[in-house]
């Protein structure tokens, strides 16, 4: 079984909200990270396909350092395109796919595939919910950020590390 962790940058926190970048990346509990996706996204190309934007996000993005708001700069690639390019990257075969919310990232990216008739690349019980997994637990401290909060794909290995951290700790192979 792969497992792969996804982290989205929106503008937004429905399950509309325009798509700003795509990160993931596949991960083992021995291995550690084995490949990395990240694409930012034309916000243009989103709010073309009514995609959603809301003004507390934007405030919010206002309010984070310049690293992280260059997630919101000069993308060419469309919505589509980065959508098709995941698709493309997403191994093939029985995955999981942990998203940062039982109702964020994952139903968001499923929302944007179906929103141009395109079947979810992964089936709906692949799902999982690394928020609710990592607040189950007690906290672990050393786990340190990878490259820029709120870089997508920086985030997603932030998460996936600290998930193998939690299944090392607490000794639940099973998980993963």
């Amino acid at each position: 079984m792969k497992n792969i962790m996804l982290d989205l940058e929106t503008m937004g926190t429905s399950s509309d909200s325009a798509i700003v970048s795509i990160g993931a990346v596949v991960f083992d509990q021995d291995l550690g990270i084995i490949d990395r996706f990240y694409k930012t996204v034309n916000l243009q190309s989103c709010i073309d396909r009514g995609f959603i934007i809301d003004g507390a996000t934007v405030t919010w993005w206002l309010n984070q350092s310049e690293e992280a708001r260059k997630e919101l700069k000069n993308s060419k690639t469309t919505i589509k395109d980065a959508l098709k390019a995941f698709q493309d990257w997403l191994p093939k075969g029985h995955i999981q796919i942990w998203g940062n919310g039982a109702d964020f990232d994952n139903v968001i990216l499923q929302n944007a595939f179906k929103r141009f008739k395109v079947d979810n690349p992964w089936p709906y019980y692949a799902n999982r919910c690394f928020k609710t997994f990592k607040y189950s637990f007690p906290t672990i401290e050393n786990i340190k950020q990878v490259g820029v909060a709120h870089k997508a794909v920086d985030d997603a290995e932030y998460q996936a590390n600290y998930l193998i951290a939690l299944v090392e700790e607490f000794k639940l192979k099973e998980v993963l």
